[in-house]
């Protein structure tokens, strides 16, 4: 919409870049391009504003397939005004010289113009098609078709209109067949999780059983090396064992050898020690065997008076001393 502006019965408009502007005075062609700005009088001109800007036309229709179903088609058709005098000649863009408002709508009459050329190619397509196939590959199709129908239609260029791009965004069928087009596939993905689920499960139980098989494998070794251990402590023992009484046998036997030994010699020395007394015997004996009665009895008078008690006086009465004379008389006697 044109910016209008009143001063003193004259009016200014000021358009926008994206607009082209064309002003009529009195029949005549004063101002035609795009963004423009002047001054004029309301009562002698005729005002047009075309937008040239590229603008979206949002488009939503339902076509029946070559199975007889509905389908909805969302497309989207990008144009853009490439003439504006041409499109000013044909449809009714004038603006009210107060205002600057459009006064009929020929935005409209354009989305019209595309959304049933659009529709009439989408309808031919889809009437050829079935509706599988339609959801599968029509997107493509439909969109080709309406590009190609719109770059051919003559009415298009004969209005000014150029078309930008075509967009056909989904293709849908009725709800009731939607959800029944959407049950075996539901289906399909539940088979696939559920079998994706037992074979996790599988995987989990075979992983479980090799585990559990390891493990007791491992107890089985280690109870074998257990059981090898246990006979080894056994064969160390007894070897220990063995030893101990080899060494108990050397040490008894040393021992025996030693007392045996020791016997032997005790019984030399008591051997040497009794010959040696007794040869100390024999020579006393031969020696008191060759010294005469006298001297043998003043040796013993000598050993008696070494073996007595120390006597401090000594009384001899008559009659003692009278036999001991007498005694040792006698046996001076017998010694002649």
């Amino acid at each position: 919409m044109a910016d209008i502006t009143k001063r003193f019965g004259w009016r200014h408009l000021r358009a926008a870049p994206t607009t082209h502007v064309r002003h009529h005075r009195s029949g005549q062609l004063a101002h035609d391009g795009a963004g423009l700005s002047f001054w004029f009088r309301p009562l002698s001109a005729a005002i047009s504003e075309v937008p040239v800007d590229d603008r979206e036309l949002a488009m939503t229709f339902h076509a029946r397939t070559a199975d007889f179903q509905d389908i909805a088609v969302q497309a989207t058709v990008t144009y853009r005004i490439g003439d504006p005098a041409v499109a000013a000649e044909h449809l009714d863009f004038s603006v009210d010289p107060d205002s600057g408002v459009w006064r009929g709508a020929p935005l409209e009459q354009l989305a019209t113009l595309l959304t049933e050329t659009a529709q009439q190619h989408a309808l031919e397509v889809l009437a050829r098609t079935t509706l599988a196939s339609a959801l599968a590959d029509g997107v493509p199709a439909v969109r080709d078709a309406v590009a190609t129908g719109l770059s051919e239609e003559p009415r298009l260029p004969a209005t000014g209109l150029s078309v930008v791009a075509v967009r056909v965004m989904a293709l849908r069928p009725e709800p009731e067949v939607e959800r029944a087009l959407r049950t075996p596939a539901r289906e399909r993905i539940q088979q696939e999780a559920d079998k994706a689920t037992y074979e996790r499960r599988a995987v989990a139980v075979e992983r479980e059983r090799t585990i559990a098989e390891n493990e007791l494998a491992s107890q089985i070794e280690l109870a074998r090396r257990e059981e090898q251990l246990v006979e080894q402590r056994g064969a160390n023992t007894r070897r220990e064992a063995e030893e101990q009484a080899a060494a108990d046998a050397v040490r008894v036997q040393a021992e025996a050898d030693r007392k045996v030994r020791l016997a032997r010699a005790e019984a030399e020395a008591a051997r040497e020690a009794g010959e040696a007394r007794a040869q100390a015997q024999a020579a006393w004996l031969r020696v008191h065997g060759e010294t005469d009665v006298a001297t043998l009895h003043a040796l013993t008078g000598t050993r008696l008076a070494e073996n007595l008690p120390r006597i401090e006086s000594v009384t001899v009465s008559p009659d003692v001393l009278t036999g001991l004379l007498a005694r040792l008389g006698t046996d001076g006697g017998q010694s002649a």
